[in-house]
């Protein structure tokens, strides 16, 4: 059982995170004008979460038109900034996730297997939906590179959720 599992309905507590190649941070879970869509990859290091990525950003229009979308994982900005000039992602890079961050998301922490596959702890893959008060409304979460969420359903359901101003759900 996850010790440290989010709860739905609760404020998620501001978040703050840099952008890669920029001088300025993005927070979550404070008061904003729209939901908040957040996806924590596990790194450069992971052929997985690039393919997740690209896929993401080649819908990234249909999301943004919905909600704010923040992508953030452990890595250095030298390392964000590489994946962003290889894929040519038009989303906002973040980078340098702490475990504390990590864990206050309940998100899986893995160590490399190698210095070959990153140096530092790392986070596991996870999506938390976030609405304008800064609380909880979705979360989903992976031991491991393979389980993602499908894109194009998790959209349909998030615009459900915000259309129709669903409660949360999970909370028993």
């Amino acid at each position: 059982m996850l010790a440290n599992k989010p709860r739905v309905g609760a404020p998620v507590g501001e978040l703050s995170f840099r952008i890669a190649g920029q001088d300025r941070r993005i927070s979550i879970g404070q008061e904003s004008q729209r939901w908040t869509m957040l996806f924590v990859y596990r790194g450069r290091h992971c052929p997985r979460c690039k393919r997740f990525l690209n896929k993401l950003n080649a819908v990234l229009k249909s999301w943004t038109d919905v909600l704010d979308v923040v992508v953030v994982s452990a890595d250095t900005e030298e390392k964000a900034l590489a994946d962003k000039a290889e894929f040519g992602w038009d989303f906002d890079l973040c980078y340098g996730m702490s475990e504390a961050q990590m864990r206050a998301l309940g998100l899986y922490v893995s160590e490399p297997l190698s210095d070959a596959e990153t140096t530092g702890l790392f986070a596991e893959p996870g999506a938390f939906g976030i609405r304008p008060d800064g609380s909880l409304m979705l979360v989903d979460i992976s031991n491991g590179p393979a389980a993602r969420p499908d894109l194009e359903e998790l959209l349909d359901g998030m615009i459900f959720n915000i259309t129709n101003d669903r409660p949360v759900r999970g909370t028993a």
